[in-house]
């Protein structure tokens, strides 16, 4: 699973000033104020988000901070305080936040080249490969972006890759048969990895109505 960082248009406005002005040298004057809410839906705990916070933000304020003319007052909101874990993609089309880590699996109808995780028949081990690839793939083909043009929003990066999934029952589960007749939950093409399974249709039918 992959999940990408978007922005609304107006905030990727306020970026391209902010990032303009790392090859430029200007008089010392005081930095002009850019108020940017970053939201997600998952726990600052989640990986994503502690890189998103971590790494992402003060990596753009350390960037800033060189130029001297932008900086960025964040406002980071995760864990449910403005959109839930499947409520990123919705909440910045409705201007909620600016910013934000959209979850990929949670929609497939919206933005369905993101899928791309799920239906590809060999991939990378190496995370940074993969993340590198699906960007590169998001400049070459303009379905991905314009698959967020609905949405009013603008592909900045692939925020983070999950190459392992693990399977939560309250009954033990040794082999693949002790899974027939159960209803698994899970989300969009999380459930891919059901099929191939026998009695997996019925299985991936419920999951998917019971999603999340």
């Amino acid at each position: 699973m992959t999940s990408f960082v978007t922005t609304t248009r107006r905030a990727l406005m306020a970026f391209a000033l902010s990032t303009a002005a790392f090859a430029v040298s200007a008089p010392a004057q005081a930095a002009e104020t850019i108020n940017m809410i970053a939201i997600d839906g998952y726990p600052d705990r989640a990986m994503w988000v502690k890189e998103f916070s971590g790494f992402f933000i003060p990596r753009v304020d350390e960037e800033l901070a060189k130029a001297g003319n932008y900086e960025i007052k964040w406002q980071e909101a995760y864990g449910g305080q403005i959109v839930k874990p499947r409520g990123v993609l919705e909440g910045i089309k409705l201007g909620l936040g600016d910013i934000g880590i959209v979850t990929t699996i949670f929609h497939n109808s919206k933005s369905p080249s993101q899928g791309i995780s799920a239906v590809t028949p060999f991939i990378a081990a190496d995370a940074r490969v993969v993340a590198k690839a699906v960007d590169e793939i998001a400049k070459e083909f303009p379905q991905m972006n314009k698959e967020l043009d609905a949405e009013n929003q603008v592909y900045l990066a692939t925020g983070v890759v999950l190459d392992t999934y693990q399977m939560f029952s309250k009954e033990p589960i040794n082999s693949l048969a002790d899974l027939k007749g159960k209803k698994v939950a899970g989300a969009g093409y999380n459930l891919r990895y059901l099929e191939g399974i026998e009695g997996a249709a019925e299985l991936l039918q419920d999951g998917a109505n019971r999603c999340c």
